[in-house]
């Protein structure tokens, strides 16, 4: 029996025009499916907010009835006009002014006469306060985010984690902890989820900065180690068999 020649091993190995087809049907998804979820997305969260904001404006200053009112038409005549996002623009201005009402000395006056009302109502009490503090967590202007990544050994000698700094210790666990030296805070995540992890305090010198941001190492993170900022990632040796 003949051995098959170079051209038939090729022939072979080359996928099939189906093969193709779901190879480029993958890829298409690969690119296609972000920018329309990304598009679906804003455009319902855009009619949402109008759905909610154009009850609240008065008949005769809609769409539709200042273009009918502009070219003149009436009965049969009248067009429908739905013009997406200007229910979002309304409530971008109207929630600055609220905004820059609520700092100034008459606003927080007013507001904390409300808050102490609603303090007084045991159902709206516990609604209003979540909703509050997922509001000052979520769009808070303070610098509360990770700055530094580092190495740390977890969880034992000579096995090393990436981890983000976080603050210095304060108050009772700084009291407890410090020994002259300073305790740092610092957030060990898991992999391929970095949302969970475990929250550690450590002396300074048991933690080990990273150059990379903290962006590139939440990468490598999510990615198991697959993704390295710098794309120099260096193989890893074959470990010796049991016969070497």
């Amino acid at each position: 029996m003949s051995n098959p020649s170079q051209d038939e091993i090729k022939r072979r190995a080359r996928p099939g025009i189906l093969a193709r087809l779901r190879g480029n049907f993958i890829a298409g998804v690969i690119i296609v499916a972000p920018i329309g979820l990304t598009l679906w997305l804003i455009w319902t969260v855009v009619g949402w907010v109008d759905s909610w904001v154009w009850p609240f404006v008065p008949d005769a200053y809609q769409p539709g009835e200042l273009v009918n009112r502009i070219l003149g038409l009436e009965g049969e005549d009248r067009i429908t006009v739905n013009v997406r996002g200007v229910g979002v623009v309304i409530f971008l201005l109207f929630t600055i002014i609220v905004g820059w009402i609520g700092k100034g000395i008459i606003g927080r006056s007013f507001l904390g006469i409300g808050e102490r009302l609603v303090d007084r109502t045991p159902v709206v009490r516990s609604v209003y306060n979540a909703a509050k503090q997922i509001a000052e967590t979520v769009f808070s202007q303070r610098d509360t985010s990770f700055d530094t990544a580092c190495l740390v050994e977890y969880p034992r000698k000579g096995i090393w984690a990436i981890a983000f700094i976080s603050t210095n210790a304060k108050g009772e666990i700084d009291a407890k902890l410090s020994d002259g030296e300073p305790v740092v805070t610092v957030f060990l995540p898991t992999t391929p989820n970095p949302t969970s992890g475990f929250l550690l305090f450590l002396p300074l010198r048991d933690i080990k900065p990273l150059d990379m941001s903290v962006e590139d190492a939440a990468k490598l993170v999510i990615s198991a180690g697959l993704v390295y900022p710098n794309g120099n990632g260096k193989e890893v040796e074959a470990l010796p068999t049991a016969a070497e």
